[in-house]
């Protein structure tokens, strides 16, 4: 990946490990059409870059993300629908599409407000970590308008029918312990805690047969609405297709190095892979 300089946006590596951060700070980063549009080029970009093993998404400042800047999606672009178009594509294309498909193990690391569409992309990582003091919320129903684009969509991988009713509805606000409590969210930590906690967790996915990663992911996300025989048939095909994909052949020298030299045990980490 090139070294590029978003205005809205921090892209930072560290041996493997990719930290994107919001970074509209004053805004408690709520989403612009720049930033999105500059998160679109990002998400694109790690898609294919070797240095990235793991995508880490956080916020700059107090907040995680503070939902869609009001004043700049909705009362600028009011009588601009070209525009709006536009913003709408982009916005979803990065929260949802791009990220929900992203090849690699993805993580939200929520280091202080999660709001209104902001749900959506903290869905559509994989892993999600937050401090127990962050504050989550669904306010929309306060001031006249449904959750946050897919949000609604969104809500139904991660909550149960009663829990999205109820925050969605009432609009209250709860914090991190909650969140995990509700399955929203992977683990609330202290915040002290929060960056060292994604870390350590990050790393394990460093060490490991990126194809298989790739190919475990996309099944369970694929076949979630699925009949038990589509499922079936998806995964055989899935499991062929890994097996073209997998250079390094990781099948064969796990089973290798459990069953003939006896130095892997399969549940305690990766198998020994090539340097």
């Amino acid at each position: 990946m090139a070294s590029t300089t978003y205005k809205n946006v921090i892209v930072e590596k560290d041996d493997g490990l990719t930290w994107v951060t919001l970074n509209r700070p004053d805004k408690r980063n709520a989403m612009s059409p720049d930033l999105d549009q500059e998160m679109l080029d990002v998400v694109l970009s790690l898609e294919g870059d070797p240095e990235t093993k793991v995508l880490i998404l956080t916020g700059a400042g107090e907040a995680w993300c503070a939902g869609m800047d009001l004043k700049l999606y909705f009362r600028e672009l009011e009588n601009k629908p070209n525009e709006r178009i536009r913003a709408e594509w982009t916005t979803h294309q990065w929260r949802w599409y791009r990220l929900w498909n992203f090849p690699k193990p993805t993580i939200a690391m929520v280091n202080g407000f999660c709001m209104g569409g902001a749900f959506t992309q903290l869905v559509a990582c994989d892993f999600a970590f937050a401090a127990d003091d962050a504050k989550f919320g669904l306010s929309e129903v306060n001031w006249g308008i449904l959750p946050g684009g897919l949000v609604s969509k969104a809500l139904q991988v991660c909550l149960g029918y009663r829990d999205a009713l109820y925050y969605s509805l009432t609009g209250e606000l709860f914090d991190g312990k909650k969140a995990e409590e509700i399955r929203l969210i992977t683990k609330a930590v202290p915040a002290k805690d929060l960056k060292q906690t994604v870390t350590e967790f990050a790393r394990r996915f460093v060490k490991m047969n990126p194809e298989t990663l790739r190919g475990t992911k996309q099944g369970i996300k694929a076949v979630r609405d699925m009949d038990v025989g589509q499922a079936h048939e998806y995964l055989m095909a899935k499991s062929n297709e890994l097996k073209a994909r997998d250079k390094e052949d990781g099948y064969s020298k796990g089973i290798k190095q459990f069953i003939d030299d006896k130095t892997y045990k399969p549940g305690l980490g990766s198998y020994k892979r090539p340097e």
